[in-house]
C-alpha cells in the first residue's frame, strides 16, 4: 500500500472545550459562514432548505470520517485493466455497517433525509435505514419549556448494534434528545451500537443535560451559542466555568441562535 493513501492521520478540526472527549464542535470557517446566513433574518425559502441541505452533508460527512468503521481494502481503477498496480488500498470506511438515522419532526425531517442519502455514497444500501419520530415541546403558562412528549413513532426493524444518529438542527434544553436515546434503548428488542447526536447549533445547557442523563451519547455540532452568558464568560475556553454558562433565554430558545427552525424549514406560522 502506498504510504500517500494512508488516512490513519486524518484528524476532526474542532474547537477546544472542557465539556468532555463525547463532544465535537467542529472548526470550519466554511460552514460557520454558511450557519451565519442561515440564521440571518434576510434567510428564507427556498434558500433555507438549501443550506440546511449543505450543512447537514459535511456534519454527516465528519461523523462518517470520525466514527464510523473502516476496513483494510484495495479497490481497482479503470487503470486495473491493462496494470496490476491499478489498485488503490486503504483503510476505507467499512461499507458494512448498519446504520439507522432518525428523523424528529418536523424540524428533523430534512436534515434525516440528507444524511440518509448521503449515506448511500459511502455505506451499502441495504444496511441503511430511516426511522420516524413525531415529538413536541411541552411548555408551561408563561412559555417555558419543561419537557419534551412523543406522540407517534415508525420503526423500520431492529436497532440492535447499530449506529444511531439523530440529527436535530437546535440543541437547545436536551429534553428532546433524552426522550429519542430512551426510547430506543428501553422501548425497542435489543441495543444500539453508538448513538450520535448531531445539531447545527448546541447550547452549554444542552451538553450538560445529555452528558449526564445519556453520558455515552456523542454530540456532534457546528457551532457552539453560549450568547446568554456574561462578558467575561465569552472569553475563556468553553466548558472552564460551565456552571456560568447560559446560551438560553428565558423561554428556552437559544442565543444567538437562528429562531425557529421547525417553522422556517417548513414554511409553517407555527
Amino acid at each position: 500500500m502506498d504510504i500517500a493513501h494512508d488516512l490513519a492521520a486524518w484528524t476532526l478540526s474542532e474547537l477546544d472545550h472542557s465539556y468532555g472527549h463525547h463532544v465535537h464542535i467542529l472548526d470550519d470557517p466554511c460552514y460557520a459562514t454558511q450557519l451565519a446566513t442561515l440564521c440571518s433574518p434576510e434567510c428564507g425559502q427556498p434558500r433555507f432548505n438549501r443550506l440546511v441541505r449543505k450543512l447537514y452533508e459535511g456534519l454527516c460527512r465528519a461523523v462518517i470520517n470520525n466514527e464510523l468503521p473502516r476496513i483494510r481494502r484495495r479497490v481497482p481503477t479503470r487503470m486495473s485493466a491493462t496494470t496490476e498496480r491499478g489498485v488503490v488500498g486503504s483503510d476505507f470506511i467499512d461499507p458494512n455497517t448498519q446504520v439507522v438515522t432518525v428523523d424528529l419532526a418536523r424540524a428533523g425531517i430534512l436534515p434525516s433525509m440528507t444524511i440518509f442519502e448521503s449515506l448511500h455514497e459511502v455505506l451499502d444500501p441495504r444496511g441503511i435505514r430511516q426511522d420516524h419520530i413525531v415529538m413536541q415541546r411541552k411548555t408551561n403558562e408563561s412559555g417555558q419549556v419543561i419537557g419534551a412528549e412523543m406522540s407517534g413513532s415508525k420503526v423500520g426493524g431492529p436497532v440492535n448494534g447499530r449506529v444511531l444518529l439523530i440529527p436535530d438542527p437546535m440543541g437547545a434544553t436536551g429534553s428532546s434528545m433524552c426522550n429519542v436515546v430512551r426510547h430506543y434503548r428501553e422501548a425497542l428488542d435489543g441495543q444500539p451500537g453508538p448513538i450520535i447526536a448531531m445539531h447545527l447549533i448546541v447550547t452549554p445547557e444542552y451538553i450538560r443535560r445529555v452528558s449526564t442523563e445519556c453520558p455515552d451519547v456523542r454530540i456532534y455540532a457546528l457551532r457552539l451559542d453560549r450568547g446568554m452568558s456574561n462578558s467575561e464568560i465569552m472569553k475563556i475556553r468553553p466548558g472552564d466555568r460551565w456552571d456560568e454558562e447560559m446560551g438560553l433565554n428565558a423561554h428556552q430558545y437559544i442565543v444567538p441562535g437562528g429562531g425557529g427552525f421547525g417553522e422556517l424549514m417548513n414554511n409553517a406560522l407555527v
